[in-house]
């Protein structure tokens, strides 16, 4: 909602000073207060409705000034006129919203506006070369000033972006930070509880065993729920053996060598492991030349099919899974998009955090692995997605030739 600011006050007395100066005038014009009165509605809405921030807007912003400066010049006295300076309000107000182009380009037709006072005079009006040398110091004083105010914009813009990026890079930083602390804490905790838990998994699995054994062909129903906690002992020990991988430090075990075959076969995994009643996808690939670079083939893979495996179950419905690679800038960038139902903004710094998942069977292991797996090679993972638009998830891996 539009409201009155401090500035908004200041231009209103401002011009009401200068209309109050042509009240003095014996031959008073009514376009007078009525150019000047436009003119501050113009500037005032101009910064309350927003119109600096698109450029059609602030264009025709621009063009009204320019309009209503000329009748104002007019009004006041045309070529001899003592309000010639108003010009300096759209010329100004171009420097400080647009680029060196345009605000020449404005400043131009502020010029030829002002000298065009003359064509009415020319007939009856002698310009001495005092008088010559006057509107051509008046006109430089116009491009000065544009030049002057378009440097200062243009440096105060590039210091804006600077510090937005910086706030971004910290932000970025601060989440990095914290989900390193959550990773670091949830692995001890993982070490701790998996030791815990696997010591009466082994007496469970043991009695499961004997209990198996020990019953007889008749007693059907012991056998099969002996079969059941078997099973279920056997699922359960594959998880803590998961919890304690994650929790375990990993050092990659560095060769140098090529990354399109360890890309190629974990698409050939994704297409080994579909079932029948896996949704329709369609999987578009474009792997880009990348030399040959120092890595853990088994855990860039692994990292790489679970992206896939991750994009493949958020497609309900079928889709597109795309996947990307390409040298930049000294990484190796490797790029996996799905057109599944996409993160909740509020869940993507989580994403990476164990334990966090959005399917209802998912331990929330798997994305947490490939962050570990990515940052134990000096790289990057990043998510950026949607509601409704899908995923993409960036890695960024140095193009290291040491082992």
């Amino acid at each position: 909602m539009a409201r009155v600011r401090g500035a908004d006050i200041v231009w209103l007395l401002f011009l009401s000073a200068l209309a109050a100066m042509g009240l003095t005038k014996p031959a008073h014009s009514p376009w007078e207060w009525f150019a000047l009165l436009a003119l501050g509605g113009v500037q005032i809405a101009e910064g309350n409705l927003g119109w600096s921030e698109s450029p059609r807007q602030a264009a025709w912003a621009i063009a009204a000034k320019l309009v209503l400066c000329y009748m104002l010049v007019w009004t006041t006295g045309g070529i001899e006129s003592s309000h010639y300076l108003i010009f300096l309000l759209p010329i100004v107000s171009a420097a400080s919203m647009f680029g060196l182009a345009r605000t020449m380009l404005v400043t131009a037709v502020a010029s030829l506006l002002y000298l065009s006072f003359l064509l009415y005079v020319l007939d009856t009006y002698y310009v001495p070369p005092d008088g010559e040398r006057e509107l051509i110091v008046r006109i430089l004083f116009f491009f000065l000033s544009a030049i002057l105010v378009n440097q200062l914009a243009t440096e105060n813009r590039l210091k804006t972006q600077r510090l937005s990026q910086a706030n971004k890079e910290l932000n970025e930083a601060q989440a990095e930070v914290r989900r390193s602390e959550r990773l670091a804490a949830l692995g001890q905790l993982s070490a701790g509880l998996a030791h815990e838990i696997r010591n009466p998994l082994g007496v469970i699995s043991a009695s499961a065993e004997l209990l198996a054994k020990n019953v007889g062909n008749e007693n059907a129903v012991a056998k099969e729920v002996a079969g059941f906690i078997g099973a279920e002992v056997t699922r359960t020990n594959a998880l803590v053996t998961r919890f304690l991988d994650f929790a375990r430090p990993s050092k990659p075990h560095r060769e140098v060598q090529p990354l399109t075959p360890i890309v190629e076969r974990a698409l050939q995994t994704l297409a080994d492991t579909r079932k029948p009643d896996d949704p329709d996808i369609t999987i578009e690939k474009s792997l880009g030349p990348i030399p040959p670079f120092s890595f853990d083939a088994t855990l860039i893979e692994s990292a790489v099919l679970n992206l896939l495996l991750n994009g493949r179950e958020a497609m309900t419905d079928g889709g597109v899974l795309r996947i990307q690679t390409a040298a930049e800038d000294g990484f190796a960038r490797i790029t996996v998009s799905d057109d599944g139902s996409g993160i909740p903004p509020e869940k993507l710094e989580d994403v990476f955090n164990p334990f966090f998942t959005t399917k209802p069977r998912g331990v929330g292991l798997g994305l947490a692995m490939v962050s570990k797996f990515i940052d134990s090679h000096g790289g990057t993972i990043t998510v950026e997605s949607q509601p409704g638009q899908g995923a993409t998830f960036r890695i960024l891996l140095p193009l290291d030739t040491d082992e």
